[in-house]
């Protein structure tokens, strides 16, 4: 299954909760029963040496200086120290404190089993060793709870954020954030903080449509959100790497790839994508921008291709290959920026579009490059002038074809009413 897809995931296992939810620096928040504002997921496995430690302090942040109504749920992912067993006790002793303890590893089945399970406004995770300073945690969540965001996630690599890591996490890090730039489309700055909160209403419709259980869960649930059109607010954070985590970063790395190569090829198969109500329109001056983009990047990727190849093809043949390899490219990134959901694409439909929108601009181009070959113009900058002017003679019959026959017809976004906010800390929940 895919970030575009509708298939129900796997079930992940989910052990009989311990403990109650009742922590927040508001009196009413420690009655039971009262639903809490957010609910702060420590997704755990082999962390006995620094459980307790750790969730008592997030238990003090938020009894001092956390202005909302949380919990925070231990959810032990198939560990086999004594973790389970130093959760258990926490949610006994502790109040505010649950554990879950699901049967198979993995982050992401950690946190798809319990936001699923969640009655909170807002759920949350971050890493156990509370790498991320919990003063970021606040404007983590405002925005969700005000209804003015979707989903928020910590940010290593914005400029307000101060990071302290070694230059090889460093460099994994920023390296596989350009390659989800670049492959997926991703306009958020970091997806692999251990940091994170969505609204429940959000997480409900979002989790079905991710697949992956793993590291990826991340990446995953990010461009599913950003191809919906649900808003994303990024918070800088201060970050400090811990130096004894036992993250395998190339067993992560080959996941995460993976996961990437997933998402690209059923976005070319032409998978549906999600039909979920979008609150922020994602047409207008949105999506003319996302064609103009597109067409800029093509045109000069092409323009690079024919320089480079004339030389040693000609300028006919260089215009020709050059043509081919970026037309493709073109009518594929429309498809994958395209808002809205569509219907599945049929491959003769997705041919003929591609046949049509090449056909007709290398029609033009090669026409623009003989005739300037019969009036004696045959200087780098004449054919550059040439195919240029082919190049934007053909772009409405690229359009064309492209949007009306390799794009098939985008349903309407069904528009649902506002998400309501929820109530402030220490009010009566329904």
């Amino acid at each position: 299954m895919s970030a575009v897809g509708t298939v129900a995931p796997t079930s992940v296992p989910l052990g009989e909760p311990v403990g109650s939810a009742r922590l927040g620096s508001a009196d009413a928040a420690r009655t039971v029963g009262t639903r809490a504002d957010v609910e702060i997921v420590l997704p755990v496995h082999n962390e006995e040496a620094v459980l307790a430690a750790n969730v008592g302090r997030l238990c003090r942040y938020l009894d001092e200086r956390f202005p909302f109504a949380a919990t925070i749920t231990v959810a032990d992912n198939a560990s086999t120290d004594r973790t389970w067993a130093v959760a258990a006790d926490l949610a006994r002793t502790t109040p505010g404190v649950r554990a879950v303890r699901i049967g198979r590893k993995g982050r992401g089945g950690a946190l798809r089993a319990t936001w699923e399970a969640s009655t909170a406004a807002v759920v949350a995770y971050m890493d156990v060793d509370l790498s991320t300073d919990l003063d970021a945690l606040l404007p983590l969540v405002a925005p969700l709870l005000s209804g003015h965001s979707d989903l928020a996630i910590g940010t290593r690599l914005a400029s307000g954020s101060r990071v302290v890591r070694g230059p090889k996490r460093e460099l994994i890090s920023r390296g596989y954030n350009r390659i989800v730039r670049a492959t997926l489309g991703g306009r958020f700055s970091d997806a692999q903080c251990g940091f994170k909160a969505v609204r429940a209403e959000a997480v409900r419709a979002l989790l079905p449509l991710v697949a992956d259980d793993g590291w990826f869960f991340d990446t995953e649930l990010l461009v599913v959100a950003q191809r919906n059109g649900l808003r994303i607010h990024e918070v800088p954070v201060d970050w400090t790497d811990d130096p004894d985590s036992r993250v395998d970063i190339v067993a992560t790395a080959r996941a995460d790839l993976r996961g990437i190569w997933r998402l690209l090829h059923t976005a070319v198969a032409g998978s549906d994508r999600a039909a979920i109500p979008c609150r922020h329109g994602d047409g207008g001056p949105n999506a003319l921008a996302r064609v103009a983009g597109v067409g800029v990047v093509s045109t000069i990727a092409y323009l690079a291709l024919f320089l480079a190849l004339r030389p040693l093809l000609g300028a006919l043949a260089a215009n020709a290959l050059a043509l081919v390899a970026t037309g493709a490219a073109n009518a594929l990134a429309h498809r994958w920026l395209r808002p809205g959901p569509v219907t599945r694409l049929s491959a003769p439909r997705l041919r003929l579009g591609l046949l049509l929108a090449t056909g007709a601009s290398l029609a033009l181009t090669t026409g623009a490059l003989l005739a300037a070959q019969l009036l004696g113009a045959t200087t780098l900058g004449a054919q550059t002038a040439a195919v240029l002017l082919g190049t934007a003679a053909a772009a409405p019959v690229r359009f064309l074809a492209v949007h009306r026959l390799s794009l098939p017809a985008r349903t309407p976004p069904e528009r649902a009413a506002p998400w309501p906010s929820p109530s402030p800390a220490g009010k009566d929940h329904p």
